[in-house]
């Protein structure tokens, strides 16, 4: 009898996780700062700046 080579099949590669999502901006890399302006700094609107958690990626730095 010819001796038959047997092998293992190796486990189906799994998906990658995807990478949770920032909790200050929620994903979307900017955050709303107040616009403060005159001499009391009295708030006057919005704007988006540069998300300083996860640097404008989106995801979050500690998963």
């Amino acid at each position: 009898m010819a001796t038959t080579k047997r092998t293992t099949k190796s486990p189906p590669p799994q998906p990658a996780a995807e990478p949770a999502p920032c909790k200050p901006c929620n994903g979307t890399g900017s955050v709303a700062i107040t616009v403060r302006v005159g001499r009391k700094h009295r708030p006057v609107g919005k704007q988006d700046g540069f998300c300083l958690n996860c640097f404008g990626t989106g995801t979050d730095p500690d998963s």
